[in-house]
Formats: C-alpha cells, sequence, structure tokens
C-alpha cells in the first residue's frame, strides 16, 4: 500500500508533514510519497536524522496556497503538490492521498482527475465527532454548499457505508439536521431532503435539531455544506474556548488547582476526545479514490492519524461497498 502526502499542504508545511509522515512510517509502517520541493523536504528530514525506502519524494514546483481560488488554480498550477499527488492516485501509482491544504483545491483537483463514484452527482467531505454515545458522522462539511435534496439521500448512502465497514456500526441511524424533529419544519430543500431520505432504506430517525448533534442521538447527521462547516468551525471554537475557560479558572482558585491536579486523568481524558488530531482527517466521499483532508494547522500528530485514516479506507474497501449500496437503489 502507497499513500501520497501533500508535503506544502498545512500552514506549517513542509515541517509538520515529514515530521508527521516520520510517525507514520514508524508507527504503521506504511509507504509514502511526499509531494511538493523536494529540496526543502530532503531538509526536514535530515533535521530528523530520517532515511528510510518507506519515504519516496515527488517534486512539485509549485503550491496552490489557502486563499488562492480553488478551480482555477487546480487549472492553472499543473505542478502543484496537489495536482500532481493526485495524478498519482489517476495513474494507479499510490492507493490513497492526503491533504492539509486548500480544501476547495482538493475536491476540485479530486472531482476532475479521479472522477466521482457511479450514481454520485457531488462529493461529500465526512468528518467523525465525538459523542455522549461514542461518535457520530456530520456530513457534508464544505464540499458542496449548492446542494439538492438527492445530494443529501447519496450522502446518507455514502455514509452509511463508511459507518457499517470502518466504524462498526451495523445498523447506524440518520439524522437529517433541521430548525425542529417536525417533518413539517425546515425549509422546502429539507423538506423534500426528508422525503426522500423516509423512502430510502436507510435507518432513517427524521430531522434532529442542533441541540443533538453531540448527543449521539443519531449515528450520521446529513446537512448541506455550507451549515455543515459553520458547524464545525463553531466546534473547534468552542471546544477551544471551554478549554480556555476552564484553565482560567482553576488558576484563579487554589482549591481548584488542586482538585484539578486530583482530577487530572479525566481532563486529559476530556482533552483527548476533543483534539481533532485524534481524527486525522475529513473523508472526501463520492469521488472514485480515496481523499483525507486534514487541518491546515494540522500538528505532526495529526498528519499521522489522517495517513492511518487513509489507510483504514484503502484496506476496507469502503468506496466498493458504496457503489453496492448505490446500485441497490
Amino acid at each position: 500500500m502507497k499513500i501520497v502526502l501533500d508535503a506544502m499542504g498545512g500552514d506549517n508545511a513542509p515541517a509538520v508533514e515529514v515530521e508527521g509522515a516520520i510517525q507514520a512510517v514508524e508507527e504503521y509502517g506504511h509507504d509514502l510519497i511526499l509531494v511538493g520541493d523536494e529540496g526543502r523536504i530532503k531538509k526536514e528530514l535530515e533535521k530528523h536524522g530520517f532515511s528510510s525506502d518507506k519515504i519516496t519524494l515527488k517534486h512539485a514546483s509549485e503550491v496552490i496556497e489557502m486563499h488562492d481560488p480553488a478551480a482555477l488554480s487546480v487549472r492553472r498550477k499543473r505542478d502543484s503538490s496537489i495536482v500532481v499527488g493526485m495524478d498519482l492516485i489517476k495513474k494507479d501509482q499510490a492507493d490513497a492521498f492526503v491533504s492539509a491544504g486548500n480544501t476547495g483545491a482538493v475536491v476540485c483537483a479530486a472531482t476532475i482527475s479521479l472522477r466521482l463514484l457511479p450514481g454520485i452527482e457531488r462529493p461529500g467531505i465526512a468528518i467523525v465527532i465525538p459523542t455522549l454515545n461514542g461518535t457520530s458522522m456530520i456530513i457534508d462539511v464544505g464540499a458542496n454548499i449548492s446542494t439538492k435534496p438527492m445530494h443529501l439521500l447519496q450522502y446518507g448512502i455514502m455514509a452509511d457505508a463508511y459507518s457499517r465497514y470502518l466504524l462498526g456500526k451495523t445498523n447506524p441511524s440518520v439524522g437529517l439536521l433541521s430548525v425542529g424533529e417536525e417533518e413539517s419544519k425546515g425549509t422546502e430543500f429539507v423538506k423534500e431532503a426528508h422525503t426522500l431520505l423516509s423512502e430510502s432504506k436507510l435507518n432513517f430517525a427524521g430531522n434532529i435539531e442542533g441541540r443533538d448533534v453531540y448527543s449521539g442521538k443519531v449515528d450520521i447527521i446529513l446537512c448541506d455544506g455550507f451549515v455543515g462547516n459553520v458547524i464545525l468551525k463553531i466546534s473547534e471554537s468552542v471546544a477551544d474556548t471551554i478549554m480556555q475557560l476552564l484553565k482560567r479558572e482553576i488558576k484563579a482558585d487554589f482549591l481548584a488547582t488542586i482538585g484539578a491536579v486530583l482530577s487530572s486523568s479525566a481532563f486529559h481524558e476530556l482533552k483527548r476526545k476533543m483534539d481533532y488530531s485524534e481524527h486525522g482527517g475529513a473523508l472526501l466521499l463520492g469521488v472514485d479514490g480515496r481523499c483525507i483532508i486534514s487541518h491546515g494547522s494540522s500538528t505532526p500528530k495529526a498528519i499521522k492519524n489522517a495517513i492511518r485514516v487513509a489507510a483504514e479506507f484503502v484496506k476496507q474497501d469502503v468506496n466498493k461497498h458504496i457503489i453496492e449500496e448505490l446500485e441497490s437503489y
């Protein structure tokens, strides 16, 4: 198995990507292809004193920056790390692609190079989140903001297959994010999606509200990319705010400080569960390939875990199961 890593994608590339790649090789033993400025990548490998045939390099002279327009950049920067890396997947020279770079560019490059799975009209980005009942999956969190009801049904089918074969959920429940639980609530778009989902073979639990996202009420949460991305960004901010406020209050009270010391194991576990780096990245579902999109500010640990998730995606052959489910519809 070979996994392509966009070494120029993150905010602190290529240092973070190289360190994460080394950690992945040492822990999982996967073969990696690091794509980007070969000279800079080599310098980072030398800093760690790392030399192994498990990591090979593929030079790419250009970088698609975070502020670059996605579609235009993919077409103009043909020698960018994203486009060159995706081309390796297209030519079957590697099995999966990981990037912490420009999300729109990754989605665009994957759609153009790899094409979509049969029956899929739009790709969706899915993330796994911690809940009171374990984990849930949200799709879409940013791939498609001009969504149709049929797209949400397709998202549900893809997330159902992923939840079954990678998360081990035998009959995952599906909820549609709306402003009320009643099927009469929401926009016309949401109502039409509700009808399609109700008539599907999915284990559809009906509408859910924003307060249900982290309760674990359902295993899969469906929404359009605009709403999903807002949820994602607010969640990141709230998690960080809670931790900062907690630290501030503990430091201001001596008894609270003692209590924090005694409860340190619980705080560490809470931080671990809320840490996005544990999950590694988001899944780009619907393209005819395996793509993981990591946070721009990913740590080496996050990159390492994104590589792990990509390998699991390959091993479980999730796309094959998605196609089988689509055919049954």
